[in-house]
This record gives C-alpha cells, structure tokens and sequence, in this order.
C-alpha cells in the first residue's frame, strides 16, 4: 500500500498556487495524478524531497523536474512509499480466512469463479496473502481453477518487484512456518512464491481515481488508501469501488477508514478490523431486472443473455461481432439481409467474407482497433448494391475490452445514413441554387459597375503610363548609378590588391635580403627533410645553387656534409621542439678541401607555433689551406 508521512509546513498563497502548479505539471506531463491528495501531507513530502535535493521553493523545483526525469522517479518514490507485509494485522486476515472466505465460497456454486481485487498492492505481499488463504481453503486445483486475483498500483517499480514473486527473509519472517514451506521455495537465500499460485495472479497499474475499476468483484482490499484523499476525491474512489463489488461482495478497509458518510452503499460487519459488505438495496439499484419470482441468480443471469441475444439480432443497425482473432462470433439479422450473411458464417474468418471489403477494407481498421484499444469511425462510405440505388454508410469500429483491458472482440456496425445523405444533398444543391441566383444578381451589378470603372480605367491608364515612362527613367538613372558604384568597388579592390601585392614583394625581398644577409650557412627542411631554403652561405659552402637543391630531400644532396650525422639532430629536434642540437663534423667544402663545420640544429616553427621543420646553421671553424 502506498503510504504518505512527514512534517506540517506552512505555506503563503503564492507558494500554494505554486505548489499547484507543480502538481498540475506532474498530472499533465507525467500521468500521474496527485491533486486529488491532502494537500497537508502531500506538501510534507515534496518538502522532504526538496530538502534532499536542495531545492528551497517550489519554484525551482519544478524547474529541475522539467529537467531531469531521474529527479521525477525520486519525488515519485518519495510520495508513494509502499509499506506492506505479509499478513500485516494478523487478526484482520484471521477473520479473512475464518469468515470471508467461507461466506464468498458458499455464495458461489462449485464451478463459479471467485474474482479478488487488491487495490495498491505495492510489491506483492498482500496479493499472495489472498492467494495462500484462498489456496488453503479451496485446495490448489479448485483455487487455479476459479480464483483470479488482480493486484493493481500506481508505481510502475513496485509491480515489477511483485511480478518477480521473490522476498528475503526478512520480508518473510510473518508467513506461519507451515505456508512458507508450503508455498515457497528457496533460491539464492530468497524465498520465491510457487509459479502455481503465482500465475492466478494478475499485476497491472491502475490509478483509483482515473482509470476503470475493475468488476463483479467478490472481495476487495484497499487498506490504508483512502485516508489519503480529501473528502471529493473519496468519494469518487468509493463510488468506483461500490461499482466494482458483486452484489454481497465484500470490501476490506484500514484501520484508519471508517466509511462514516456511506452508510448506504456499504453495510459494516466488522468495524473493529474494517469489514464493509455492498448494500442490498444499493444491489437493487444495481440490478433493475431483479424479479422476486426468480430468486435462482444464474436462472436471471441466462434470462438477461437471452433477451440480450434477442435484442442483439432484432436491432435495425446492421452489425458483426469478431473475436480477438477475427473469427466472426455474432452476426444479426440486419447485417444479414444487408449483407447477404446467414448463421453459416458464423466461425468463419472476417478475412473470408466479402464484407471484410466491400464496400470498404475493413481488415486494418480492425486491426488497429486491436492494436490501440481505440474505436474508429469510418464516414461516408458508399455501396451499389446490384439492382438498387447507392447505399451510405458510416461504419464504426469498437475493440470490446474486458475489466482487465484483456481484448474479447471487435464489434461492427453499419449506420445506414443514406438517407440522411439524400436530405444533406437536397439542402446542398437548394442551397447552391439560391447561391447561383445570388450570384447572377451579384454579377448584373457587378457589370454596371465594371463599365463605370472601364471609364475611368482608361484615364487611369494614360496617368499610369506617364508614372510609367517617368518611373521607367529613374530605374535607368538608379541602375546607372548602381555600375558607377560597383565599378569605383572594383577600382577600390583593384588598388587594394595592388597594394598587398607590393607589399607582399617588399616583404619577400627583405626576407631574401636577410636570408641572403646572413653569412653562415643556412638551411630550412621541412618534416620530410625537403629543402625550403638555401641561402648563399650554403651555396659558398658547398657550390649548388638553391635552385638545384630546393624540393628535395637532403639526405639526396651531394656535397662534402656527413648528413648521417646531421640527420640524428633532425630527428631529435622533431621529438622535442625545444632542444638546440649542435655538433662538429668533419667536411669537405665546394673546393674540396677539408674543414672542421659546427652545425646548430632548432625546430622550425609555424605562426601557430606548430613544428614545420628544423633549421640549420652550419659555421666553418677551422679549413685546411
């Protein structure tokens, strides 16, 4: 069951509309409904959670809602904290077994099904108890026979740990030694419900106050629920839960839920553990057809189906009944003199007749009325039916769901509008009569006023054609002035370009200057060793020329420099940007003559810094003569 605890704050009227406005959004955008909650406790524990999460209004905590579904699912188990046990109150579930399950047994004849509805089941406990009372009392083939017990809650994650059916020993320790061995066996050190009692249980998420309730329910537990909900939204629950019971089905309360202002739908029979029975004359207003001459229920039941099945064929709407899958299971008179149906088709498949087709494809609007659990309505279809006038229907396509949203079938009715259509059609073209006759008028006016107009017209034009011819120069004079401007840009960009290219020489003639200024030897190679310059000092050194050497890779180069030395200092420069390698070596010059040349070796660094190659420096420290 999903409890609420936590402590009282109090609020200004702009926090209370704030703290609405965050429900709203938690209904709206996330599905999940709390405004019908007290607003007390329910503010206690987004208060709590907002402390955990440090949030200090509502405010900004709506904010981080709209921004984190991780923080959703943490308000969410915040609200909601499923406290349940097996056999909690014990004595409340003795008086179950030694009471209420007797009285509903008897009530029903020895094949009837015995339907049990726990409302807020949270993680399982209280579903599974139902199950090992009522497995205990029945036996266990009669009880997977005829009991169906449906375990509902709002929160997604406790259904899942329900489904599961596996608890620790802690969560045990309340089953009678005799049940957990009867009813559970041991795995990994937890204790799992046996898969017999576990598939008589059927889990789904159900909201009280919005969704369906389910029916003909014999016994029905929502403990600890209702205390909850402020007074309006009770009463919406209770009226969905005195709906849900059988006539003399019985509802099983908490502690703290009395039913004080429902006198007249529930009956207490034990007020002390909250037992409350569906009253006889709320079972009258239930069931109109309720004569004293029968007194036998399941006579009055197949009485109902009868006079049901009577109405059903004699109902001047033409209509198909399908089965989940697509057998056709009830066809009525109207469809089959429409049609050209008969009792023969009934067990065949929908797809095998030709009304699956004609006068419209049927087949996928079956489908996905299946699929959706949504009814369609097909409009304005029309049939020629050989030898007759057309035909006009609007068809609608309703999925017909269980208590349990479980598919039954999918009915099909045929609405003949055809009538309807021929009365629209006549309103139609009287309609579009009058608007004819309104237009002839309209255009006689219209034509009178055209001929004045064409008078004046005609001074008009000779005034336009003066504005014309007037406008027409200007739009020369503009244009004229637009090329002069565009031709003064381009002379502007021409001389711009001039400038950056003399610049551009000057800049690489001082550049060559340099290069050539300095008296060392001096090389530039890129990453692959190619040369890139080559100044004179080079040239004097070891008689090539830059453009015998520039494009190619050093190590090519014939000239008196030992490059296997020179090559480890690239290399290391190329590893580490900021190392200056230097050596000596022993050389032969453009002369051939031996000298002693000191060579420095740097990076060669880019204007983003990146190494692009290394520089050389080669000085000549000692020549023989």
């Amino acid at each position: 069951m999903s409890d609420i605890n936590g402590d009282t704050h109090g609020n200004s009227s702009d926090e209370a509309e704030t703290f609405e406005d965050l429900l709203r959004y938690l209904r709206d955008a996330r599905g999940f409904d709390f405004t019908g909650y007290k607003r007390t406790s329910l503010m206690r524990r987004v208060r709590h959670r907002m402390e955990q999460a440090g949030f200090d209004t509502f405010e900004e905590y709506l904010d981080a809602l709209q921004a984190s579904a991780d923080e959703f699912a943490a308000l969410f188990n915040t609200i909601l904290i499923n406290v349940t046990s097996f056999f909690r109150d014990m004595e409340a579930w003795d008086y179950v077994r030694d009471e209420v399950i007797p009285t509903v047994l008897a009530q029903r004849g020895p094949g009837d099904p015995i339907r049990i509805w726990s409302a807020g089941c949270a993680s399982g406990q209280e579903a599974y108890t139902l199950a090992m009372l009522l497995a205990e009392a029945m036996g266990l083939d009669d009880f997977r026979q005829r009991v169906k017990i449906y375990a509902t809650d709002v929160d997604e994650e406790a259904l899942t740990e329900a489904r599961t059916a596996s608890y620790d020993a802690r969560a045990v320790e309340s089953v009678p030694p005799p049940m957990l061995d009867r009813y559970f066996d041991p795995v990994n050190g937890r204790h799992v419900l046996r898969k017999d009692l576990r598939r008589s249980v059927i889990f789904g998420r159900n909201d009280l106050v919005n969704d369906a309730p389910i029916s003909r329910v014999d016994l029905l537990v929502c403990r600890n629920t209702l205390m909850y909900f402020n007074a309006d939204t009770q009463a919406n629950v209770l009226s969905r839960l005195h709906f849900s019971l059988a006539p003399r089905g019985v509802l099983f309360l908490g502690h703290a839920e009395m039913l004080l202002s429902h006198t007249d739908r529930f009956t207490p029979i034990n007020l002390k553990h909250r037992f409350f029975r569906k009253s006889p004359s709320s079972i009258d207003a239930v069931v109109p057809y309720r004569s004293p001459a029968f007194g036998d229920r399941r006579y009055e039941v197949s009485a109902l189906d009868s006079i049901r099945d009577l109405a059903f064929h004699a109902s001047p709407v033409a209509q198909i009944v399908v089965t989940g899958d697509d057998t056709v299971a009830m066809v009525n008179q109207q469809a089959e003199v429409t049609f050209g149906l008969s009792g023969r088709d009934i067990g065949r498949l929908l797809r095998d007749l030709e009304v699956s087709y004609r006068p419209v494809e049927l087949r996928g609007y079956v489908e996905q009325a299946k699929v959706e659990r949504r009814s369609a309505r097909i409009p304005d279809v029309t049939w020629q039916r050989p030898g007759s006038d057309d035909v006009w229907f609007e068809i609608h396509i309703n999925p017909l769901v269980d208590g349990q949203n479980g598919l039954v079938g999918i009915s099909i009715v045929f609405f003949d509008v055809t009538a309807t259509r021929a009365l629209l059609d006549k309103v139609v073209h009287t309609n579009s009569r009058l608007e004819t006759a309104y237009e002839e008028l309209q255009s006689t006016n219209e034509e009178l006023e055209t001929t004045n107009e064409e008078l004046q017209s005609t001074v008009e034009e000779l005034e336009t054609t003066n504005e014309e011819l007037q406008s027409t120069n200007e739009e020369l004079e503009t244009m004229n002035e637009e090329l002069q401007s565009t031709n003064d840009e381009l002379h502007t960009i021409n001389d711009a370009l001039r400038e950056s290219s003399l610049e551009l020489n000057e800049t690489t003639a001082f550049l060559d200057s340099l290069i050539t200024s300095v008296r060392l030897g001096m090389t530039v190679v890129d990453r692959q060793t190619k040369v890139l310059v080559w100044n004179r000092g080079c040239e004097e050194l070891w008689g090539l020329r830059g453009d015998e050497v520039i494009g190619r890779p050093l190590s090519t180069l014939d000239v008196g420099l030992p490059l296997d030395v020179v090559k480890p200092l690239i290399g290391r420069v190329f590893v580490d940007p900021d190392a200056l390698e230097e050596t000596t070596v022993d050389a032969v010059n453009r002369r051939g003559r031996n000298a002693r040349v000191r060579v420095h070796c740097s990076a060669f660094r880019g204007v983003d810094g990146a190494v692009n190659g290394a520089l050389l420096l080669m000085e000549v420290i000692e020549a023989s003569n």
